[in-house]
């Protein structure tokens, strides 16, 4: 395997000196500056008053932090709210449908989604939402015919994986959002396994909400989930889920009624965590450098060469074959994960496994060639040893 000449910007990142680090699709790399930015924020706090701190810089670093995703996400600026996690960045879409009080009341799921998404979407049960897991014959995709016949003049949003955690598989955003808006409903896609690993348009698919997190091919820690809201739908939604932060004048600290903000601000909640934000900028500004063309280059070539390494040998792969339908990870089947994960980790490759799946290998960026043939060639001796089939 031989590909082009970038800019691996391996110095930054002092946990590569520790072995082959293939698990960005679970926790990405600590950026060195990553200390820095972390001192930064210690010294603000301890040089300032907690007035003088908010207002020297903490109050826009959301907006700045948002912003700096939003590039990565090919969306425009003021369209990403900074959220404690995915798992709420999602709840406070539900939380903006009344489905009790309409026929349109119908969700569309995945059955490969990440478990958070299965949890919220149940629990809207009971409040009216009738919920439709959309199957995968093969544990791998989810067809796309059957996801666009599941949407129906009923259907009040489809919310699903882009990339799916679980095999790697990607869904046609483009048509799954032109079938939706067709009929009326709205689509929200997570994009946790695609951001910083492969090319996201938001702006030209007309996606309503992508919502994610930066602990993974970010490179940004955890606590830093965002939540991207298609501009022209900002101000027609009202979440439940909400606090003082989205009101439009928050530091009137103004009784109810709530008068939210006329921006994406309005799908905020309490008080940020400004140490998060700190966290992620780091890794936000490598990835902009690299450039996310690049990365998703890298990515298609060695994920494609690792599947090739694959089947020559005959191993089983848990993720799609074609390109355009698979995201930055490859799941290869083992007999016992764990075990496999152990073996390797003493040999100073790390990856991680899921139940059903096997091993998930993500090389990114940062990864040279040789690092990932090296990996592979550990993994098929061990394999050979007899630690999987």
């Amino acid at each position: 395997m031989e590909g082009p000449n970038i800019d691996r910007r391996r110095a930054e990142f002092p946990t590569l000196a520790s072995g082959i680090h293939l698990l960005s699709h679970s926790l990405g790399p600590v950026p060195r500056a990553a200390r820095e930015s972390l001192l930064a924020y210690y010294e603000a706090w301890e040089q300032h008053t907690s007035e003088d701190a908010w207002a020297a810089s903490w109050w826009e670093l959301s907006q700045q932090v948002g912003d700096r995703i939003a590039r990565l996400l090919g969306a425009a600026p003021g369209s990403v709210q900074i959220q404690p996690n995915a798992s709420i960045a999602l709840a406070s879409v539900a939380s903006c449908f009344d489905f009790a009080s309409t026929k349109r009341n119908k969700v569309v799921t995945s059955a490969l989604d990440f478990p958070s998404m299965e949890y919220i979407w149940e629990a809207q049960r009971s409040l009216g939402a009738k919920v439709e897991i959309v199957g995968s014959p093969d544990g791998i995709t989810v067809p796309l015919e059957n996801i666009l016949a599941a949407i129906d003049d009923t259907t009040s949003l489809v919310a699903m994986s882009h990339t799916s955690f679980r095999s790697s598989y990607r869904v046609d955003a483009k048509a799954i959002v032109g079938r939706a808006h067709s009929l009326g409903a709205l689509v929200l896609l997570d994009v946790y396994q695609s951001a910083g690993s492969i090319d996201l348009d938001a702006s030209i698919w007309g996606v309503d909400f992508l919502i994610g997190g930066t602990i993974k091919w970010l490179c940004g820690g955890p606590a830093c989930g965002y939540l991207y809201v298609r501009p022209d739908l900002q101000r027609d939604l009202q979440p439940r889920l909400t606090g003082w932060v989205a009101h439009d004048a928050p530091f009137d600290f103004a009784h109810s009624p709530m008068r939210y903000a006329r921006s994406v601000r309005r799908f905020a909640q309490g008080t940020p965590s400004i140490p998060a934000l700190y966290s992620a900028l780091p890794g936000l500004q490598i990835l902009e450098e690299v450039g996310v063309e690049t990365i998703a280059g890298e990515s298609r070539r060695r994920t494609e060469w690792m599947i090739k390494f694959a089947l020559e040998r005959g191993w089983k792969i848990n993720s799609p074959r074609d390109v355009n339908e698979r995201g930055g990870s490859v799941m290869i089947d083992v007999d016992d994960g764990p075990a496999m994960v152990d073996r390797l980790a003493q040999r100073k490759v790390f990856v991680d496994c899921r139940p059903g799946v096997g091993l998930r290998i993500s090389p990114h960026f940062f990864n040279t060639d040789e690092e990932v043939e090296e990996a592979m060639t550990i993994l098929s001796q061990l394999i050979g040893e007899g630690f999987a089939e």
